[in-house]
């Protein structure tokens, strides 16, 4: 394969969902075993807040929520903040080297307000559930928490509750139609493709470069910035989201990008339990209500924003200003959960227990557990999507029976 076969097809061209998310997965696999933590985000985001509050003169470090999760040093000094910082270089890397970058306004004020009133919700369930769609979920199942497979139900049911409210007319743009002179072209600016994937090259270099550079002083830090490195490109190349994931399953029937997560989540588990039995300690958390709540709340904020922590990412660094208002809202949902962190945290997440599945169960029971719920999960998608375009063929019948 000549160098321009290669950059064509797998640096310019979209990759498969499937696949990526599968790769998503093992690489988790390894971030854990190398770094002793999971893939998350929004912890991150939440210490960012913190930081902001603290550059305004308040004192958050001492709240009970930030002495839970820390907020010492700067993301330069955190595993999760080095992480974050490499999957945005990839993200900008991907994107210039498909040409995919274009500053893209939000086509009305509502979908201003729904980017970010849905980008607090998710914000704030997320950090009360103690994880996101990654930690919570993707990478939060694969480490036999209880609390996972709570929040992973109540988003689906957020998710569907938030599918439904925003096909409410209020949501609805008027269409406005425009004379023009001429069509459009939607030919590419060869040269300033060319430019961008040079830049897209240098940005990529770049922060490869520091990661490795990093990795002398302080080797999970470097560490953990090549791995964002991969979880970036992973997720702009593919663009792996997860509210397309729950609404798509709602709204149109298609599973796709849902049994990709689950496939993703089946291959991580066992090389999590493997790092397991070597003695590298698992991420548990509550299995309390606040799983149940903040994952009502996470499912129906994603949909009503448009885009999960990792959809709002990508589709930031693209041009998309609508998701820059998201990523806004995240990061003040979860700083809004810090603040009230200690009037709920005993009631809804401190008092109940921590349940490891492979200590509760036995090793092989939690394995096998694991193993039967997301089997159950991927018949469930099977079966939704056969009776969703059942369903979906009868009313098209009975409407063409109704025309004649």
């Amino acid at each position: 394969m000549t160098w321009q076969q290669f950059k064509q097809a797998y640096l310019i061209r979209f990759w498969a969902p499937m696949p990526a998310v599968i790769a998503a997965g093992i690489l988790s696999t390894y971030y854990f075993g190398l770094t002793g933590t999971f893939w998350a985000v929004t912890g991150e985001f939440t210490r960012w807040g913190g930081h902001l509050l603290q550059f305004l003169g308040a004192n958050p470090e001492s709240w009970g929520y930030f002495k839970v999760i820390g907020l010492e040093g700067s993301p330069l000094d955190r595993v999760d903040g080095m992480m974050i910082i490499g999957m945005f270089g990839g993200c900008i890397a991907a994107a210039l080297w498909a040409n995919n970058v274009k500053l893209r306004m939000p086509q009305s004020r509502i979908r201003i307000a729904q980017a970010l009133i849905g980008g607090i919700i998710a914000g704030f369930g997320a950090r009360l559930a103690m994880g996101c769609n990654l930690a919570a979920f993707f990478t939060g199942i694969p480490q036999f928490s209880l609390h996972a497979w709570f929040f992973a139900l109540a988003t689906a049911a957020g998710s569907y509750f938030g599918a439904r409210f925003t096909l409410l007319p209020m949501f609805r743009i008027p269409v406005t139609l425009k004379k023009v002179s001429k069509a459009t072209s939607i030919k590419q600016d060869e040269n300033q493709a060319k430019r961008r994937f040079r830049i897209g090259m240098l940005v990529f270099i770049g922060i490869v470069g520091w990661g490795l550079l990093t990795m002398f002083d302080a080797p999970k830090l470097g560490i953990a910035m090549l791995f964002g490195v991969g979880f970036g490109l992973l997720i702009e190349r593919a663009q792996i989201c997860f509210t397309s994931a729950f609404r798509d399953m709602w709204i149109t029937g298609r599973t796709h990008m849902a049994k990709a997560i689950i496939l993703g989540m089946a291959v991580s588990a066992i090389g999590i339990y493997s790092y397991v039995q070597l003695g590298v300690s698992p991420k548990i958390m509550w299995a309390g209500p606040n799983a149940v709540i903040g994952g009502l709340l996470f499912g129906f904020g994603i949909v009503l924003a448009g885009g999960c922590e990792t959809g709002w990412m990508y589709r930031a660094v693209e041009g998309q200003v609508h998701f820059w208002w998201v990523g806004l809202g995240n990061v003040l949902g979860s700083t809004l959960l810090a603040y009230y962190w200690d009037d709920i945290a005993q009631p809804l997440a401190t008092n109940w227990n921590k349940v490891n599945l492979l200590t509760s169960l036995g090793n092989e029971g939690g394995l096998l557990v694991t193993y039967a719920l997301l089997a159950l999960s991927f018949g469930s998608m099977l079966l939704w999507e056969k009776r969703f375009f059942a369903r979906k063929a009868k009313r098209d019948e009975q409407l063409l029976a109704e025309a004649v």
